[in-house]
């Protein structure tokens, strides 16, 4: 069953820019779905348009629609859409530099009673106890690192039906990609949330994703469930720097693919 789908979406900014070309996509209840595509493809727009931040950036759905539960919200600001259980974590984490972990999270709470702060808090510190080790430092003088566990922290306590993550491994080590993703799989199985990840870190999402979505030029041009993703070759060749033959490849020896595309001919 699905709790977000997006029909035929098309997004203009400054009245002339089209960014979303007629976008199609779903989100099934309880499952982490992936996003993927290079800078520019217009993943971020996609979440914006989800979450109702595009009008702070001179943008609008211009035609098709956003349903969420299946009622429409792409007409809603975004104060209705937090209300109403989606949760955009910003690429970058966009954390309150000037405020501690604490009062960070406390901010991520405040659409929710006040009953629920402290049950929330704890489950925080439980899926990252770094935070609960500097819960009164300044997030400002925190690692990249534990930045964005804070900004993922701050949308937990938000309680959100539908989690949409934007580019949590941009910037991070290796292995705390890995630690982060680690949390979202657990995250989404104990909590049952909804997730729409964005990423370029193809293998990373896939990992953790039931199915996935490439966009480039702000369409959909490739779809189907992870595994399926992971094992084509065209997936593997620009995605992944992998040729055919498994061996790793540069970006510059693979660009040939934008001319083939064979999922487009």
């Amino acid at each position: 069953m699905e709790l977000l789908r997006v029909e035929n979406l098309e997004v203009v900014y400054n009245d002339v820019v089209l960014v979303l070309k007629g976008l199609s996509l779903s989100a099934a209840k309880g499952r982490i779905t992936a996003l993927l595509g290079a800078n520019g493809a217009g993943k971020t727009t996609t979440l914006k348009a989800v979450s109702g931040l595009l009008h702070g950036e001179d943008g609008e759905v211009t035609d098709g629609c956003v349903l969420y539960d299946g009622a429409p919200i792409h007409r809603l600001p975004p104060e209705r859409i937090v209300r109403a259980g989606v949760f955009q974590v910003m690429e970058g984490r966009r954390v309150f530099e000037d405020l501690d972990v604490e009062e960070n999270l406390r901010c991520g709470a405040f659409t929710r009673p006040r009953s629920s702060f402290a049950p929330n808090l704890e489950k925080v510190y439980a899926y990252f106890p770094r935070l609960k080790e500097r819960r009164k430092q300044l997030a400002g003088y925190m690692s990249g690192g534990e930045q964005q566990m804070l900004a993922i922290g701050r949308a937990i306590m938000a309680e959100p039906r539908l989690l949409l993550l934007d580019e949590p491994s941009l910037g991070l080590a290796p292995l705390l990609v890995e630690e982060i993703f680690d949390i979202i799989r657990r995250f989404n199985q104990s909590e049952g949330v909804t997730v729409l990840l964005v990423e370029q870190n193809a293998r990373a999402a896939l990992s953790v994703a039931e199915h996935g979505y490439i966009m480039e030029n702000g369409r959909v041009v490739m779809e189907g469930p992870s595994k399926d993703l992971l094992n084509n070759p065209d997936v593997q060749e620009f995605y992944l720097g992998l040729s055919q033959g498994g061996e790793k490849k540069n970006y510059r020896s693979v660009k040939h693919y934008r001319r083939r595309k064979r999922w487009l001919g």
